[in-house]
């Protein structure tokens, strides 16, 4: 697996490489095709486009939450149709802080294909540094892309409820905003709070405010607390929807603390069923 970060300067050096891609992941919550407008007017160079809610989500039933992950034959089409293949390397970004990226990131590793980075800061440290970026619309040659998701990436909410919640030996951990994992304030689920017992380690507090990751070191000490001695494989992240809870996963990474799995649904999914336990502080 590689470093599942890249700088600038690394992929600058990598430009032009056959086997490399590039994927402008930048989206926005409240505005879902602004990075797809975005996109034609200016990106990396070569860059293809995924759109998170067509292209790494799947179809929403009204129970599995906001950003359903996709159905394995639609996901395989969709990087097959991006020209990522069994060799590709692929690199991620989105506007800054990987938030985005580290969607298509996790769901490449959970497919089996670890070929895969972020780069650091998105396009925003590109751009700082003086990169060029090009205008219109990239397609790379369509390909096979060939993985299977692989065990022990994900927690489905049963499990949760059944296995998690109150398990010493386990933890799960909330990437979203603190006010919102307390309960204060619900800007976009009907249900305010967090899942009980659920750690909170907004997905924010991984990157400077550059966007750029932390140093590894530094995400070591904050996960190495929150774990309190469990291994990274006995943690869970979830988030709103099952996005910035990768960002978390991504973070657990870059600290050698890999393992960690992701509650996809997350909270859009756990509060649409009114019998599952909220917790408010």
């Amino acid at each position: 697996m590689p470093n599942p970060l890249i700088t600038v300067d690394a992929l600058t050096a990598r430009l032009g490489e056959a086997n490399l891609a590039l994927v402008d992941c930048r989206f926005g919550l409240l505005q879902p095709d602004w990075g797809a407008a975005q996109y034609p007017l200016g990106h990396l160079p070569g860059a293809v486009y995924a759109h998170l809610d067509y292209d790494l989500s799947g179809a929403k039933t009204g129970r599995n939450g906001r950003h359903p992950l996709p159905e394995p034959a639609d996901f395989r089409a969709t990087m097959g149709r991006l020209g990522i293949g069994p060799e590709t390397l692929v690199v991620a970004y989105d506007q800054a802080d990987g938030m985005w990226a580290s969607r298509l990131w996790w769901l490449l590793n959970y497919y089996g294909h670890a070929e895969v980075q972020v780069l650091d800061g998105g396009l925003a440290a590109w751009v700082a540094a003086g990169q060029l970026i090009e205008a219109g619309v990239v397609t790379r040659p369509a390909t096979t892309f060939v993985g299977e998701p692989g065990p022990g990436w994900v927690v489905l909410a049963d499990e949760i409820q059944s296995r998690w919640i109150g398990a010493p030996d386990r933890v799960i951990i909330d990437a979203r905003a603190p006010e919102r994992y307390r309960g204060e304030v619900e800007p976009i689920d009907p249900v305010a709070g967090h899942i009980p017992g659920a750690v909170n380690q907004p997905y924010k507090a991984n990157v400077e405010a550059s966007g750029r990751f932390l140093a590894p070191e530094v995400l070591r000490a904050r996960y190495a607390e929150l774990l309190a001695g469990r291994s990274p494989e006995q943690a869970v992240t979830y988030c709103g929807s099952g996005v910035s809870g990768a960002h978390d996963v991504l973070a657990m990474t870059i600290a050698g603390l890999s393992g960690a799995k992701l509650y996809p649904g997350s909270w859009s999914e756990w509060v649409s069923d009114g019998g599952r336990p909220v917790e408010r502080f």
